[in-house]
């Protein structure tokens, strides 16, 4: 059965803190450790990639590291992708965040690859932490040579998938910690037509509970059928 992705608005935003480990307690550990950065604990300005198949939660930490740091007062530079026309360096930013590197064209890698540059061997002022992720281990990537070595020079780990228990479990939490009772038959019916990495699921636990709310019904088969003919 084709599965469908679904635009269902704004999510809440990204928390460390809401993200499931499951097999990637290393990874979460270093970027708590990285974030919650104290005077006796500096964080590190070794840099650090993130790489894993999609669907593992690769995006979903990385907004919520720069969420993180912004709410600290501690300003960001952000590249992915859709960034058309990359800014220079920012000598503000606490740290550069380089999303879905394995997709970037010549000019967003000229842009990473000076921020990169910039953050690490700065002419003056303190070093700044570089977090990039990708679909492949720095090795593998297709770009060029200089910017892909740069990539691999510091902290690696490997985001690992959810199982599909792993998923139920976070999905049951997170309904009973909004007080909602999700049955196995909803939940089936929620993997077997939606996407099924964890942040779509969440997003779509999100707005259906928001429509249950306005409607005054429980969470059931039948309301996710109206909420997808009315929204």
């Amino acid at each position: 059965m084709k599965q469908m992705a679904l635009d269902l608005g704004l999510a809440p935003a990204p928390s460390l803190n809401r993200f499931f480990a499951g097999s990637n307690q290393a990874a979460l550990a270093h970027l708590h450790a990285q974030v919650n950065e104290t005077w006796d604990t500096p964080r590190s300005t070794v840099p650090t990639y993130l790489w894993g198949e999609m669907g593992c939660g690769k995006t979903y930490v990385l907004r919520a590291v720069a969420e993180a740091l912004r709410e600290q007062g501690a300003p960001v530079g952000w590249l992915d992708a859709s960034t058309r026309f990359p800014s220079a360096f920012n000598e503000r930013w606490s740290a550069v965040i380089l999303d879905e590197v394995q997709f970037y064209n010549p000019v967003q890698q000229a842009a990473a690859f000076n921020w990169f540059v910039n953050a690490t061997s700065p002419a003056t002022g303190a070093r700044r932490w570089v977090l990039a992720a990708g679909d492949v281990p720095p090795s593998d990537l297709k770009l060029r040579d200089d910017l892909r070595t740069r990539l691999g020079w510091g902290e690696i780990y490997q985001l690992h998938l959810l199982s599909e228990a792993q998923r139920r479990d976070v999905l049951k939490d997170e309904a009973k910690r909004r007080g909602l009772v999700l049955t196995d038959d909803v939940m089936d019916y929620m993997l077997k037509r939606f996407s099924r990495d964890l942040g779509s699921l969440m997003q779509l636990l999100d707005h259906l509970d928001n429509f249950a709310l306005r409607n005054k019904r429980g969470l059931t088969i039948p309301l996710l059928k109206d909420m997808l003919e009315t929204e």
